[in-house]
């Protein structure tokens, strides 16, 4: 890539982050990053990793058991149709599946549609890959999902794939069952390839339900369904996400790929993330219960302490609110950026010590808006919610 890559934007989030690391004491509600732990399954499962000395190469896929397992979830839990656990290959998170996918799929100057707000790095990933990005606005009418006809209309000759995000990040828009269908049916008529990021498809709340586009009819032939241990199973740090392809061709370009980028997955990790599935899964359900009793704190007390600045509905899925910031609100007097998004990110850090990422980083619509992440502690949640009860008084 060598130059290539001065053409392409630094997510704000990197920007945020150093911010942070400055601020004593912070309420750190921007990372994307739960408070609980790994499941004890999964952390055994790497201390004995260690103990029997599992510190060697593997094969670059994957390990064997754990395609399996991974393979049996998809079909059991997805309804995916993976009839063998060579279509699967591990990755290093989920960030690094969305890289390979497009690396494996695109060509310079295909087009990608990609929804707008949208996390960044998967933007990035697809313009690391020559592409260009054609965003489809999100609507906070329809609960932050797409506008199918819309979507349409953004099809051209140069359209190679769809970039599907659901739940959303940041949004936590969730796209129903109809939507999928729909989406499907374009994709079959202009034989497009769909990446479908489903990294939040444990986290859902009031009946919500996920629905992998891979599991409709036809569809796993042109789709790589993207996973993660890092949000189910509270498993950031450790690394490990997985993909599935049935195609054979995408297939072998996607361990190349894999290979160059990381010769193979951590064994650690791997182990540990046998020992998370072949664990009780009570402990998912546990974290989503606790999520949704957090986002409801959250948006009470947005709305009591802050609540002439900001606004929005509870999300559907993931653990984000974003929410929009009220016209009259003015910037600090002296404020350099022009940005409404990162004047109130800025205002919020420096007076308040609250962590936010400013909703432009998403993308256009995102402008106007920022990003909390309620998936701290309470006493976190409450801390920061307190401040901005002092801020806008």
């Amino acid at each position: 890539m060598g130059t290539f890559l001065d053409s392409l934007p630094n997510s704000g989030i990197v920007r945020i982050r150093e911010l942070m690391y400055a601020v004593d004491r912070p309420f750190r509600l921007d990372q994307g990053d739960v408070s609980f732990d790994a499941p004890d399954t999964m952390k055994a499962a790497m201390r004995a990793a260690i103990d029997a000395n599992q510190t060697h190469y593997l094969q670059t896929a994957g390990l064997p058991r754990l395609k399996a397992l991974l393979a049996a979830k998809l079909r059991a839990r997805n309804s995916v149709p993976v009839d063998d656990a060579e279509d699967v290959l591990v990755t290093n998170g989920g960030v690094h599946g969305i890289y390979l996918a497009a690396q494996a799929l695109v060509e310079p100057g295909d087009e990608v549609i990609v929804p707008d707000p949208e996390w960044p790095p998967a933007t990035l990933a697809m313009l690391a890959a020559r592409a260009a990005v054609v965003r489809c606005p999100l609507y906070p009418s329809l609960g932050w999902r797409l506008d199918v006809d819309e979507l349409a209309s953004k099809i051209g000759p140069r359209t190679k794939g769809l970039y599907l995000n659901s739940p959303n990040n940041p949004t936590g828009g969730v796209l129903t069952p109809g939507d999928l269908e729909r989406i499907a049916d374009l994709a079959r008529a202009h034989d497009l390839w769909v990446i479908s990021d489903e990294s939040y498809e444990d986290v859902l709340y009031d009946g919500a339900r996920h629905v992998s586009i891979a599991s409709l009819p036809e569809m796993y032939e042109r789709t790589v369904p993207v996973c993660t241990f890092s949000k189910t199973y509270a498993a950031t740090g450790v690394r490990v996400g997985y993909l599935a392809v049935r195609d054979g061709r995408v297939r072998d370009r996607l361990q190349k790929i894999l290979f160059l980028t990381t010769s193979n997955v951590s064994s650690i990790s791997q182990h540990g993330a046998i020992g998370a599935l072949e664990g009780p899964q009570d402990v998912v359900e546990a974290y989503r219960s606790e999520l949704q009793a957090r986002r409801d704190l959250f948006y009470a007390g947005i709305r009591e302490a802050a609540g002439h600045v900001f606004s929005g509905e509870p999300p559907a899925g993931a653990f984000y609110a974003f929410l929009r910031i009220d016209p009259s609100w003015a910037p600090p007097a002296g404020s350099a950026t022009a940005s409404r998004s990162w004047a109130m990110a800025e205002f919020l850090i420096g007076q308040g010590r609250i962590g936010c990422v400013p909703g432009v980083d998403f993308g256009p619509a995102g402008e106007g808006y920022v990003r909390f992440c309620f998936a701290r502690e309470r006493e976190e949640l409450e801390g920061a919610l307190r401040e901005m009860g002092k801020l806008f008084a």
